[in-house]
């Protein structure tokens, strides 16, 4: 018995195979787009633009729902993610309570816009529309835990700690 070698994906990247086994185990149906957009995220790391494009074919729907879907959700990454994460909810309780301001509070520590990642790499300002904890407004998720009725300057604060310890590490 001759012996075959794997065939590589005609992309190059065998990580679309793994993709392309997540799409098939949910036959291909785009009922299913949010689990396939989980698994290419899980296989990829974040969703970029090429991959919604792949997705959108595979699974026969037009690309601006798939876009509209990857960027409708906060647990979506269109770029890499961060080594520390802060996710603001922008809804209407946290707007109302704050959250215009911690937004412009941690973009000037951090140098950049909420949607991006700090130019090291290292924290991801990420805005949701909502993470449904409305009572506790304003809200941010901080490395996955939740920080509710969260001000201005504990909200710089749990930055800055991200910052010097991300200083320390690289002494």
């Amino acid at each position: 018995m001759v012996k075959t070698e794997p065939k590589n994906h005609p992309s190059g990247d065998n990580r679309f195979k793994l993709l392309d086994r997540a799409i098939t185990k949910h036959h291909a149906n785009g009922d299913a787009l949010i689990e396939i957009l989980h698994a290419a995220q899980g296989i990829f790391g974040f969703l970029e633009n090429d991959m919604m494009i792949y997705i959108a074919n595979a699974l026969k729907l037009p690309l601006s729902r798939v876009y509209g879907v990857a960027t409708f959700y906060h647990f979506f990454r269109l770029k890499p993610k961060g080594e520390h994460t802060f996710v603001l909810c922008t809804g209407t309780a946290c707007y109302v309570k704050g959250a215009n301001e911690i937004q412009k509070a941690v973009e000037h520590q951090c140098r950049c816009k909420f949607g991006e990642t700090t130019q090291d790499g290292k924290v991801s300002l990420i805005s949701a529309r909502c993470v449904g904890s409305c009572g506790l407004a304003p809200v941010a998720v901080l490395d996955d835990s939740v920080a509710g009725k969260l001000t201005t300057d504990e909200a710089v604060k749990r930055v800055k700690q991200w910052q010097e310890a991300i200083k320390e590490e690289a002494v």
